[in-house]
């Protein structure tokens, strides 16, 4: 299915969503947020879809905001949900960026906002508004700065000069490396893997790492908590279980 410069496609158990205006290299307007944010609605809504892979069209991941749209006063943003409606929204399943070519700019931070990066080895990433003169708007120097050293984020930042995929992956800011145009490929498989785990528990990993984030200690164990009583009472708890006892493999339900 496509709408407004964004194609949604259901790889088994996965939301595969491509970013589509290779001619405009995948840059983010009001149109493609929309879709963006209702493609992730859907992701959250189906229980039959276990995780979604976001790339972009044609050998480009995203240049970022749509420079002319901005100009004629659209915003590539959403209230409540960030940039492109992905990088503030709040999800409960995994998202992985599959990256090839360029990652700019707010597609960067789109890449950012998921939750595992794949990038192929002629991938570009880079935050260049330093360069240009405005902060970045949508959370990649504050993401950034978390995921890699202080002083490898601060060249990053500061220099605005963008890294490759392979150096991506040795900063730790890609979990793998492809081929050039394998990036989907190995992205969906990832995603295979993980439908294979418990939802509630991936729900919960999610938010307890969200929570760890700056939270003292006695905090975070109130939030682990909390997440360990659901999980315990959830059918998908009993049936791990029943079925570790059984040898056989977990028939998941999200309940």
């Amino acid at each position: 299915m496509s709408s407004n410069g964004v194609r949604v496609q259901r790889v088994c158990s996965t939301l595969l969503v491509t970013i589509d205006r290779p001619r405009a290299h995948n840059a983010v307007n009001a149109a493609v947020a929309a879709a963006l944010a209702a493609a992730l609605d859907e992701l959250e809504a189906d229980t039959e879809l276990r995780a979604g892979v976001l790339t972009g069209a044609k050998g480009t991941f995203s240049a970022g905001t749509d420079v002319e749209a901005a100009l004629r006063g659209e915003s590539p943003t959403i209230p409540g949900r960030g940039f492109g409606g992905v990088t503030e929204a709040e999800r409960t399943k995994p998202l992985i960026a599959a990256v090839e070519g360029a990652a700019l700019g707010g597609g960067l931070e789109l890449a950012l906002a998921c939750d595992l990066i794949v990038a192929a080895e002629d991938a570009t990433f880079g935050l260049s508004e330093a360069a240009r003169g405005p902060v970045d708007a949508a959370g990649g120097a504050i993401r950034l700065s978390k995921r890699v050293p202080y002083h490898l984020a601060m060249e990053f930042l500061l220099t605005g000069e963008p890294v490759g995929g392979a150096r991506a992956e040795r900063l730790g800011l890609a979990n793998r490396v492809t081929a050039p145009g394998e990036a989907v490929a190995v992205a969906l498989g990832l995603a295979d893997r993980l439908a294979r785990n418990a939802p509630l528990a991936l729900a919960a990993v999610k938010s307890l790492v969200r929570a760890a984030d700056g939270v003292p200690e006695p905090g975070l164990f109130a939030v682990r908590r909390r997440e360990a009583g659901i999980l315990m009472t959830s059918a998908d708890a009993r049936e791990g279980m029943t079925a570790s006892a059984e040898r056989r493999a977990p028939r998941w339900t999200g309940k």
